[in-house]
């Protein structure tokens, strides 16, 4: 990071103000990106509800297989850590 001399109380406070500026310009930003991702989107026809309502049937069964695969071979995801000593012998 470049450090730059300041030799008045003017300077410091127009850097100040460019700081300032910059950092609102930012957040600005990141609000409206942040808004813009989670905003919720209503499902227009009948087909994209019930194309909704499977994909989150999908994820919700990966997620069942992938704990039933972690408790099986590791003894859960404390045993994934290596936290426990249940689990696959080796």
């Amino acid at each position: 990071m470049k450090t730059m001399a300041y030799r008045t109380l003017e300077e410091i406070q127009l850097r100040k103000d460019q700081l300032r500026e910059a950092i609102d310009r930012e957040s600005r930003d990141i609000s409206t990106t942040w808004s813009s991702l989670s905003a919720r989107r209503e499902s227009s026809t009948r087909g994209e509800y019930v194309a909704n309502l499977v994909s989150y049937g999908v994820t919700a069964f990966d997620a069942l297989m992938t704990m039933r695969k972690l408790k099986r071979n590791y003894g859960g995801i404390m045993g994934l850590l290596g936290r426990s000593g249940k689990g696959k012998k080796r």
